[in-house]
């Protein structure tokens, strides 16, 4: 039986860096395996609640830091605590660390496709105006792929008509409304992509 890898308590934003970026594909940045969800936790869950504690400070000092500090609290939970309130719990923090990052260029220090992690917070905020600007800022500052582009326009296009992510509501204890349950029962966000496809068409 293989031994499970021990519980880090301190990491570095190496830590996170190396492993999100390189041991990790891109592919497994939106993928929805058990097993991935387990080794994150294994790994980073400990770092996660440190973080809602308010460690790790020192890390939005730097740009290289900044952008550890938004994966541990904006990627990583959501692998984490998939299907659950938690998924979105440190989304505040995360998307106050990005806005100043942000503001300081330091998004601008990072390669793509390292750099979309920058602006992941807004795609995921329920807020209209930050995902105006995500849309914005995939335009000005990726060599946005196609795809890329779409997911942004398609997160802001459910903001613009729901004020919310309904495929949340279950997770955080909101009721769905008729609307909502409409939306839902068509798809969801698979539906709000298929949409902005015949829209562009």
């Amino acid at each position: 039986m293989a031994k499970t890898q021990p519980l880090q308590s301190t990491i570095t934003p190496d830590d996170v860096l190396s492993y999100w970026l390189d041991e990790l594909s891109p592919k497994d940045w939106y993928s929805s395996s058990p097993a991935l969800d387990q080794q994150i936790r294994d790994r980073f869950l400990p770092a996660w609640k440190n973080a809602q504690d308010g460690a790790y400070s020192l890390w939005l000092t730097y740009a290289s830091g900044a952008l550890a500090y938004i994966i541990l609290n904006d990627q990583m939970p959501r692998n984490m605590f998939r299907g659950e309130g938690n998924s979105f719990a440190s989304d505040r923090i995360a998307l106050a660390a990005a806005k100043v990052a942000i503001s300081k260029g330091w998004d601008m220090k990072i390669d793509a496709p390292a750099r979309q992690f920058f602006y992941l917070p807004l795609m995921h905020s329920e807020c209209l105006t930050d995902q105006e600007r995500n849309v914005c800022l995939y335009k000005e500052r990726m060599s946005a792929s196609g795809q890329e582009l779409r997911h942004a326009q398609a997160h802001r296009n459910v903001i613009r008509e729901f004020g919310r992510f309904p495929y949340r509501n279950d997770a955080l204890g909101r009721a769905t409304n008729q609307a909502e349950e409409q939306f839902l029962a068509k798809g969801g966000y698979r539906f709000a992509l298929e949409n902005l496809d015949q829209i562009a068409a």
